[in-house]
């Protein structure tokens, strides 16, 4: 019979290897820095500027001295780190290029079944122009090609045939970013930007065992659908084979994960890993990203926390139950809320709408205190010199929506 892992032993397992355990303190930049994205493997990038964007909270949280400069620094100058594609644009340590290799391979035959049918024609006819172009004269933005070419007014359906062009480079590798105008990607020729060292493909038979077997350490425990959907970088029945054999070399163990409201999933788990518990983790409460990589997973979420999340920045206002962009707040091993807060440079605030208690959860004068104090930091983290209330901004608890 398989060992259970009781809930809380669970989430403390998990917010661990996420580095969220510890006290959001200690050096942020250089060495450092790269270390941390090693330990939770990849950051994800996101446009939305509500607060921060998603890549720099997703660090803030875990060292609050985080400035995004530093960041910038190790892509831009030190090329110790890139970005490319997990489930999502993400950065990355640069050592991984040699392994994404294959993924290049594998999203061209993709991109090449899917594109056609989504986007205008006439991109795959400015592969060659695009590239002499940045061969002779240098990066290029999205701005600076396809003068000339019908620019529509939607989402990414509707770019204009050069961008796609230049988003089909990158995601096949031909291109890299160089570095980010703003949030606009500046696009140089590969081997340009990722240095040389780290350009030659590993081994493709190895690729399947080095996304699981680094997916199962990044996470702690996973079901063999939870290990390739980690990196997306190897299909969902290959990691599925991948378990079966590592269970019977007895490089891995089956164990039973206690959810949140007492249901059981089995998991996959190295047994260093289980044998070693962590320590209970700091009674800080921090405020999340909702892309963080400890909730990605929505359903994992719900599972282990009971904390049912869903982003509504494409839902219609009048549906929405929370508010745009909602940021989860944890404290401890618990997910205990949800807050709405912007923050209005201009008027030098960060401005709280509304905060939303998960069931079971008052807000204390301790947790108050404690709340305070978070958005005290944020608000510095934001560039605002102050934290603002606005009326009616703490909520009843609300239940989880019908689907």
């Amino acid at each position: 019979m398989p060992e259970l892992i009781p809930n809380l032993r669970a989430r403390r397992l998990f917010l661990h290897r996420h580095a969220l355990s510890e006290a959001p303190v200690g050096p942020a930049s250089g060495q450092a820095l790269h270390d941390l994205i090693e330990r939770i493997g990849f950051v994800q990038v996101d446009s939305i500027n509500t607060v921060a964007r998603a890549h720099d909270m997703i660090l803030w949280s875990r060292r609050q001295s985080f400035r995004p400069q530093a960041l910038k620094r190790l892509l831009e100058r030190d090329r110790s780190l890139w970005e490319h594609w997990t489930h999502d644009a993400s950065i990355l340590p640069v050592r991984l290029h040699g392994v994404w290799q294959h993924r290049f391979r594998r999203d061209e035959e993709r991109l090449h079944r899917n594109w056609k049918s989504w986007f205008r024609d006439g991109y795959e006819a400015q592969f060659d122009s695009i590239l002499n172009r940045i061969a002779r004269d240098g990066p290029v933005g999205t701005a600076d090609v396809g003068i000339g070419e019908v620019r529509g007014r939607g989402g990414w359906w509707d770019w204009h045939p050069s961008k796609t062009a230049l988003e089909w480079l990158w995601r096949t590798g031909k291109l890299a970013i160089t570095r980010r105008d703003g949030f606009a990607k500046i696009y140089d020729l590969t081997e340009r930007v990722i240095p040389e060292i780290h350009r030659a493909p590993v081994p493709a038979e190895g690729v399947t065992d080095w996304a699981c077997r680094t997916a199962l350490r990044q996470v702690g425990f996973c079901t063999s659908g939870e290990i390739a959907a980690y990196w997306n970088a190897t299909p969902p029945e290959a990691a599925k084979d991948w378990c079966q054999v590592a269970l019977a070399r007895g490089e891995i163990i089956e164990v039973e994960v206690e959810g949140a409201a007492g249901q059981r999933r089995k998991s996959f788990i190295f047994k260093d890993i289980l044998d070693d518990p962590p320590a209970g983790p700091t009674p800080r409460l921090r405020i999340l990203s909702p892309f963080d990589p400890a909730l990605r997973d929505r359903k994992r979420a719900e599972f282990l926390f009971g904390f049912f999340y869903r982003i509504e920045i494409f839902v219609p206002e009048p549906k929405r139950v929370w508010g745009y962009y909602v940021f989860p707040v944890l404290e401890g091993d618990r997910l205990v809320g949800r807050i709405d807060v912007k923050a209005f440079r201009d008027a030098a605030a960060l401005r709280v709408k509304a905060f939303w208690p998960e069931a079971g959860v008052t807000l204390t004068r301790a947790r108050r205190a404690k709340l305070e104090a978070e958005l005290d930091r944020l608000a510095l983290f934001a560039g605002c010199e102050r934290v603002e209330f606005l009326d009616g901004w703490e909520r009843e608890t609300l239940t989880r929506p019908s689907a």
